[in-house]
């Protein structure tokens, strides 16, 4: 059965949708990283860390390497990390926005607000 690419890509972000995931793969697009460094920064138990590596593995989207003991974990490509890219510079937009926002709106709030009728200070 083909699935539209519409739901494909909803299915695709709906994989990325987890904090540790996202954090995961912000850590690796920087170069590999052993599991013993993933989990020293994300600070999470093990058994989590392993199970999310292993949606993103499955997923294609990272692949893991052995030397010796050491399990080291790379983005599979450099797509991902653009899309991490593309992701912050639209959240860095809307939160500009939101505070631009914010800040019209605190400047021109009146510096006192008018009691109910009726009532006298």
């Amino acid at each position: 059965m083909k699935v539209p690419l519409y739901q494909a890509k909803a299915e695709f972000f709906r994989m990325l949708g987890h904090p540790v995931r996202i954090r995961v793969l912000e850590l690796l697009q920087h170069g590999p990283v052993a599991v013993r460094d993933l989990l020293a920064d994300i600070e999470i138990e093990p058994s989590s860390l392993s199970q999310q590596l292993g949606v993103l593995r499955r997923a294609g989207i990272i692949v893991s390497t052995r030397q010796g003991s050491t399990v080291i974990y790379a983005l599979a490509g450099g797509d991902i990390a653009d899309l991490l890219k593309a992701a912050r510079r639209i959240l860095t937009e809307l939160l500009a926005g939101q505070y631009a926002i914010l800040t019209d709106v605190q400047e021109n709030e009146p510096s006192s607000v008018p009691l109910p009728a009726g009532r006298e200070t």
